[in-house]
């Protein structure tokens, strides 16, 4: 891989050594029905080095996650289908043809594998000191105190405070950094050659995200392994590793070293995944999507938006002292009670967008909720137009529901998986009364789905039919159908690849120069927030830290937490993103 190469078809030999491991025209089909099948991996090639990190990249549906599947020999055998001239050598041997007994062997011992989600892959009804140990007793062989002792080892390996103690908790008892750590635990605790690490950092803070690659970058180097890193985000790559192999539709696109990809990228769609995530240094009016270098037009607007809150804008909603508890029961009479939020106090002007970023448990999905009414408030006042949204009846509120909407984080869990897209966006309008009747509506329904840029067709289809990205602008069609003032993102596009994200958050600006809308944009990605928010209230624990001017607190943070959070931020090779080309 000492030259950038384009294409799936060129050959991949150009690494010095005996690679560890050699995949050479891996194609992967699914049997979707008796008569058809999909090709999800294309008869690519490339080589995994010895003691170095190869990152994967590449959108949703690119087939990465297949390829790492495929060498572990986890695809589902009712329906996946591996061509027989398909090789994936390890140490002498094709894992393609090699039996399944031998195979597991294998898994776990020589080559492992962190998954994404680490609360579906950690068996919820066993501590994680047994699970670390069934690892130990079916690999190595090693039981009781033994296998214990290094279990704690590991434990403390990965950075888990206090290990003798945590070492009998249940997942459910760790935050989803720790349980990813568990995660590297069982993956490292028979000292693998290839480490595969499957989007290990995609849901996590930014903090917790630099301790993670930190992590494996430090397992890496110390117990001289190979990794096998597979992301969708490019800026991560650069923190992490030697090599990048760049996939889409199932084909690589380029590979090549790190520093080669970053600074010099050939493939179009390699430079648009570069320039697709929003900058810390500059702020264009609109994101460049992958259609804009595939088309070979690159970035449309280069102009910069301006952003910031002046003293004279309309203020369209005030949030005085709020305040939200929880308890829970402690023994067999009392309750303990959990500040989640503590006496926030700020203002979102009209048109503008205020920023809201934190750790995970820091109160800003909170926040959100209790303004909707979703979590009912403890303490405070939300004015809007003069009147409490908080304390006035319900049967009051519901006339100022419609303009305050919500977008919820998961698109998938949004939708109504029994309604169709156009039932989805007409039930809102009739329960509120949009529109004289069910003609008009319709007629509004099919605005929308072209606002957000859906087809007309979509108006007939169900929420399985849509990708990750037409979900969510769905849920913003959605949204659109009350004409609210307000809009709460509650990390909207947290989930999705970047050059989605870019279109969703394309789409959000130009609705808001076009209507005014005022925007709560919770997220924990800062340089999204950067790009968006004219404002940013950064909160811990509840408290609102630092608020500021978005260009003000990233360019000069006051509080050490804040700061922290900053120096988290992945910012590509050495520090900075591609040039644009």
């Amino acid at each position: 891989m000492g030259d950038i190469q384009s294409g799936g078809n060129r050959s991949a030999d150009t690494m010095t050594g005996d690679p560890l491991v050699r995949v050479r025209n891996l194609q992967v089909s699914f049997r979707l029905d008796r008569h058809t099948s999909f090709e999800a991996v294309k008869g690519i090639s490339f080589d995994i080095p010895q003691n170095t990190t190869v990152a994967l990249v590449g959108e949703s549906g690119s087939g990465k996650s297949v390829t790492s599947l495929a060498m572990l020999g986890l695809l589902p055998p009712e329906n996946s289908i591996i061509a027989r001239t398909s090789e994936i050598v390890y140490g002498g041997s094709n894992l393609v043809t090699m039996p399944i007994g031998e195979l597991r062997k294998l898994r776990g011992a020589d080559i492992s594998m962190i998954f994404q989600e680490p609360m579906t892959s950690l068996n919820p009804v066993f501590s994680v000191g047994w699970q670390l140990e069934e690892v130990l007793r079916l690999h190595m062989g090693m039981k009781g105190r033994a296998a214990r002792q290094r279990a704690i080892a590991l434990l403390g390996e990965v950075g888990i405070p206090e290990p003798e103690r945590r070492i009998d908790a249940y997942p459910s008892q760790l935050s989803g950094g720790q349980q990813q750590r568990v995660m590297i635990a069982m993956a490292i605790a028979c000292e693998p050659k290839l480490l595969i690490a499957d989007e290990p950092t995609t849901a996590l803070d930014v903090t917790i995200q630099k301790q993670i690659l930190d992590l494996i970058s430090d397992l890496q180097k110390r117990r001289q392994m190979s990794v096998l890193f597979i992301t969708h985000d490019l800026a991560v790559v650069g923190e992490i590793a030697d090599h990048v192999i760049v996939m889409r539709n199932g084909e690589i696109r380029e590979q090549g070293p790190a520093k080669a990809i970053f600074e010099a990228p050939q493939d179009a769609y390699t430079k648009a995944l570069l320039q697709c995530r929003p900058r810390l240094d500059r702020r264009p009016m609109r994101l460049p999507v992958i259609d804009d270098f595939i088309k070979g037009t690159g970035p449309q607007h280069t102009e910069e938006r301006p952003r910031g809150i002046r003293a004279g804008d309309p203020i369209v909603l005030e949030v005085k002292n709020l305040g939200k508890s929880f308890w829970s029961r402690e023994g067999l009479f009392g309750k303990r009670e959990f500040k989640a939020v503590k006496d926030v106090s700020f203002r979102l002007p009209k048109g503008k967008t205020l920023g809201l970023v934190g750790e995970s448990g820091s109160g800003k999905t909170t926040v959100g909720l209790t303004l909707m009414r979703l979590h009912e408030a403890t303490a405070g006042e939300a004015i809007f137009e003069g009147h409490d949204l908080l304390s006035m009846p319900a049967k009051e509120f519901m006339h100022y529901k419609r303009r305050i909407q919500i977008i919820f984080q998961n698109p998938y869990a949004s939708l109504n998986p029994r309604f169709t897209i156009g039932q989805i966006l007409v039930e809102p309008m009739h329960i509120h009364g949009i529109g004289a009747n069910a003609q008009q509506r319709t007629d509004m329904a099919f605005e929308l789905l072209a606002r957000v840029g859906l087809p007309e067709v979509s108006f007939y289809k169900y929420p399985h039919e849509f990708s990750g990205g037409q979900r969510q602008r769905i849920a913003i069609a959605r949204c659109l159908t009350m004409k609210p003032d307000i809009l709460i993102c509650d990390e909207s596009v947290s989930a999705l690849d970047v050059s989605v994200q870019a279109q969703v958050l394309n789409l959000l600006q130009d609705l808001q120069d076009e209507f005014g809308m005022s925007y709560i944009f919770i997220s924990h990605d800062l340089a999204v927030v950067k790009y968006i928010s004219d404002q940013v209230m950064v909160m811990s624990e509840g408290e609102i830290v630092e608020i500021a001017d978005s260009d003000d607190i990233y360019r000069n943070p006051k509080m050490p937490y804040t700061q922290r959070l900053l120096a988290s931020i992945p910012k590509g090779w050495h520090g900075q993103a591609a040039p644009a080309r």
